[in-house]
């Protein structure tokens, strides 16, 4: 095994460090392989073909396991992206609430103000492209779109209800 490590090992890691393009990972994906090539020790004979060329086959086979394990996880829980340990215990409720909270508040909308804003906000088109896609004038989607955004923030900030629903002139006291 030393004359393995003494060979090999260096050579392996630049190898495998070109696959991953990650020292770390490439550090475990030679350990790995090593590991293998000890347990098989017995079939690394010149006889059944060359040391090299198992040892890369196998730290390639290993390197791409890892790469497709770590595009199979979720961007919250890889250590690629960055993510620190207190990420993994962030308490995701209060989004979900408030997305219960949104969803709700645009479900009471009219159907025609709920129309112009899923066009204009979720379908992303301009008031010229959601007037088109709904058959309506592009006067009426600006107006539609302004009515639908000010009730949902009288909804969300019960504050802004005094500007809204007193008198003219009134709110500037």
């Amino acid at each position: 095994m030393k004359s393995l490590y003494d060979d090999y090992y260096l050579r392996l890691l630049a190898y495998v460090n070109k696959i991953l393009s990650d020292p770390h990972h490439a550090e475990d994906v030679v350990q790995e392989t090593m590991l293998r090539a000890w347990q098989h020790a017995d079939s690394l004979t010149p006889e059944r073909g060359s040391v090299w060329g198992w040892l890369t086959r196998v730290a390639h086979n290993i390197a791409i396991d890892r790469i497709r394990a770590r595009r199979a996880r979720p961007t919250e829980v890889d250590e690629a992206a960055g993510s620190t340990v207190g990420d993994y215990d962030s308490d995701h409720a209060d989004a979900v609430v408030n997305r219960v909270v949104v969803a709700k508040m645009v479900s009471r909308l009219t159907p025609g103000h709920r129309s112009v804003l899923y066009e204009v906000y979720f379908a992303d088109s301009t008031a010229t492209k959601a007037a088109r896609s709904l058959g309506i004038p592009p006067g009426t989607v600006k107006s539609r779109l302004h009515h639908a955004l000010r009730n949902l923030k009288t909804t969300m900030d019960p504050r802004s209800r005094d500007i809204y629903n007193t008198p003219r002139g009134e709110h500037s006291r």
